[in-house]
């Protein structure tokens, strides 16, 4: 299936792909030999002759208490002996305009390894009508409609279902497995782990990412209740109703009920996810108590899984199959066993696939960098081990407009490049040091690995009452000075009063990343990227300073490379 084209969840499928889905999605209805013939151009004539000698396909809607119909698909096997029942896969879909569509090419691999699946796409999603819940306790009362529904089919059995979803259907899986143990294991693609981080990261709102996932819902579809919250998050009141409205829709809020139950949770993510919060998602995994599973990839949201779905090869979809054999009792894996612990890819090297028993044992320790002043007749400060440099006050000028440092060029599509080897290049010689600081590292002198958790501090003295600040770790080439980004994050400071110095400790995205022989680290921290909310006076020059007892330092997870 061509991919190249299909850039994500949050950006669709390129016009090729959509023609496959229609073809595949009639053979499927009408296995006759001219519309199997049909698929013969992308190659899959012969999976989807086979898929129709050993399952049936239908399409239909499950109405639900209140009237609401949900368009769903049921692939159960043929000729299944008197009293016999398989395992079962529900998958919720993807916010896409396809909705349970996108999932056509699993159908294949789930039902020769004697899997039943019913796919659905959430109310107001797609086909179905009713209003968008945005995974919220209304789409979790559906799922238990439809796991009654399922369940009560001839052939399937009920002790053995398992959920699995990308991104929107990751959401929804987790949590419908929070509230009915029917689901005895969850694979969530894209996954999120709590919600309000991902929409608000260190005081600072994920403007870009949250008006991308607004445009895919089409707010005319949605509740009155997320347009309100709606509103409210473009008007930057974060209030109780919206931290409630976040909360009940994050799983982390669920853990009990999952280390109860003992719930299987496989989920995957990425280094450089710009839709929901990979410190979030690592913050669940570790506090999770039953049998767990975490795959972190080069990109961002939905570059790895979407292969898979579309019926190629892919790390997140082999690891699904595997983890619900193992708990469910299928073949659709391949006899290969599953994956438990951390299993992680380190920039931009497509096939390293490093294992880890558990997060504590991936992450290196940290090494303390502290931020020095700028020298006599430099630009930029230096970073560098020893001793805490304190004095020193840099002024940032605040435009609201971007520097060279931006988190990424383009929501999903940046990612996409990564994946394919191709990372943004950085030109940080030609940044306007007056909008953008600076502190650089010595040349790295043996090839070095930043894998883990880093933190930066720093002193803020907002020239009003609140400043925003993004910082970005690269990895720069002192010859031509070009730069990657490694990790980044954003911090709003508000302070008691204009002109009162903050002193911000937060945490960046965690990273895994290798550095070559000569490289430097460079840190670069701006007062604007369009990525997130601008709390800054425009235009407006504020100040970043290293006070005594609360020097300004960078906390960095690196060690030579083994």
């Amino acid at each position: 299936m061509p991919v190249s084209g299909s850039s994500g969840f949050l950006v669709g499928f390129d016009a090729e792909t959509h023609a496959q889905l229609d073809a595949i999605r009639e053979a499927m209805l009408d296995p006759s030999p001219r519309r199997i013939g049909r698929l013969d151009q992308w190659g899959l004539a012969d999976t989807y002759e086979v898929f129709a000698e050993i399952a049936s396909y239908q399409e239909f809607p499950i109405v639900m208490t209140d009237g609401t119909q949900i368009d769903a698909s049921l692939s159960m096997p043929r000729n299944l002996a008197p009293g016999q029942r398989c395992p079962t896969i529900v998958m919720p879909a993807p916010l896409i305009g396809v909705g349970r569509l996108a999932y056509l090419g699993m159908l294949p691999r789930w039902v020769l390894g004697g899997y039943a699946v019913l796919c659905y796409s959430q109310r107001g999603l797609a086909q179905s009508t009713g209003e968008i819940d945005v995974a919220g306790p209304q789409d979790v009362a559906d799922g238990i409609e439809i796991l009654e529904y399922v369940s009560g089919l001839e052939g399937v059995d009920a002790g053995r279902i398992g959920c699995f979803g990308a991104s929107y259907g990751a959401g929804t899986s987790m949590l419908l497995a929070a509230k009915d143990q029917r689901v005895k294991a969850v694979a969530g693609a894209s996954a999120w782990g709590d919600l309000f981080a991902s929409l608000y990261e260190n005081g600072t709102r994920h403007l870009l990412a949250f008006e991308a996932l607004v445009a895919l819902f089409g707010e005319e579809r949605c509740s009155k209740e997320f347009r309100k919250v709606i509103e409210k998050i473009r008007a930057d009141v974060i209030d109780d109703e919206v931290k409630e409205f976040a909360r009940i829709r994050s799983p982390k809020e669920y853990l009990p009920a999952y280390n109860a139950n003992g719930l299987p949770i496989l989920m995957t993510t990425y280094w450089h996810e710009t839709i929901f919060s990979v410190p979030g998602v690592v913050d669940f995994f570790n506090k999770l108590r039953s049998p767990k599973s975490l795959l972190v990839q080069i990109g961002d949201h939905g570059n790895g899984e979407l292969a898979g779905m579309l019926g190629l090869i892919s790390k997140p979809t082999e690891m699904t199959y595997r983890w619900m054999d193992h708990h469910l009792g299928g073949s659709a894996g391949n006899g290969v066993p599953p994956q438990f612990g951390v299993r992680s890819e380190y920039m931009h090297n497509l096939l390293s696939d490093l294992s880890h028993p558990d997060w504590e044992s991936y992450v290196l320790p940290r090494k303390r960098f502290h931020l020095g002043a700028v020298a006599s007749g430099q630009h930029d400060g230096q970073m560098a081990e020893g001793q805490p440099q304190p004095g020193w006050t840099r002024p940032l000028k605040a435009t609201g407009q971007p520097t060279e440092a931006v988190v990424a060029p383009e929501l999903i599509r940046t990612g996409v490049a990564e994946r394919l080897g191709l990372p943004h290049i950085y030109r940080t010689a030609g940044i306007d040091r007056e909008r953008a600081l600076i502190w650089t590292s010595q040349p790295m002198d043996r090839p070095m690995r930043v894998q883990g958790e880093l933190e930066l501090r720093v002193t803020v003295t907002p020239q009003d009452r609140e400043a925003t600040v993004v910082a970005y770790l690269l990895d720069c080439d002192p010859a031509t000075g070009n730069a990657a980004i490694i990790t980044s994050a954003p911090c709003t400071v508000t302070g008691q009063q204009p002109g009162r110095p903050v002193t911000a400790t937060f945490a960046l995205q965690p990273a895994h990343y290798v550095l070559s022989e000569g490289r430097r680290l460079q840190l670069i921290v701006n007062a604007h990227d369009r990525f997130f909310s601008d709390a800054n006076t425009i235009p407006s020059t504020f100040e970043l300073s290293s006070p005594q007892g609360t020097e300004s330092y960078i906390d960095i997870p690196l060690a030579p490379l083994p």
